[in-house]
């Protein structure tokens, strides 16, 4: 018996991994626009139009290559963060939590023309991330303007 749990709960293991570890294709901006986020609790968006996943995008004055240098040093100074994707206006981060190693993807979208970024985060598996990705990205915001 408990040999068969040992196999159930290492296949669950291996399951969550190989979820936990396959990148979205539909990510990335389309018409100055992040993708929306899904209706599960587990995302949250500068340009949500769902009050529940809204959240204020990050200001800025200056140069956007200046304020891309900044937000990829921001990046790099959070653990478990992987960049996966940057261009002059947009960078893709993969963020891990720190307990079960889920990844979440965060994406960047700098609108020069208005002088905000525009953010999405959202988890990869799973319906509700108890308010994982609102935390982080808050933090990241009082991160970001540590620096001004």
């Amino acid at each position: 018996m408990k040999s068969l749990l040992f196999v159930i709960s290492l296949l669950g293991i291996i399951l969550l991994d190989s979820c936990a570890s396959t990148r979205p294709i539909n990510l990335g901006v389309v018409e100055q626009k992040l993708v929306p986020c899904p209706n599960s609790p587990n995302c949250v968006s500068t340009q949500s139009k769902s009050e529940k996943a809204k959240i204020a995008p990050l200001t800025y004055e200056g140069e956007m290559s200046q304020i891309m240098q900044k937000l990829v040093k921001t990046v790099k100074n959070v653990p478990r963060t992987k960049i996966i994707t940057q261009t002059d206006s947009y960078l893709y981060v993969e963020f891990a939590t720190s307990l079960m190693k889920f990844i979440d993807d965060v994406e960047f979208y700098i609108d020069d023309a208005n002088k905000v970024i525009h953010f999405r985060s959202a988890s990869r598996i799973g319906y509700s991330d108890l308010g994982t990705n609102r935390r982080r990205m808050e933090n990241f915001r009082a991160l970001f303007n540590e620096g001004d």
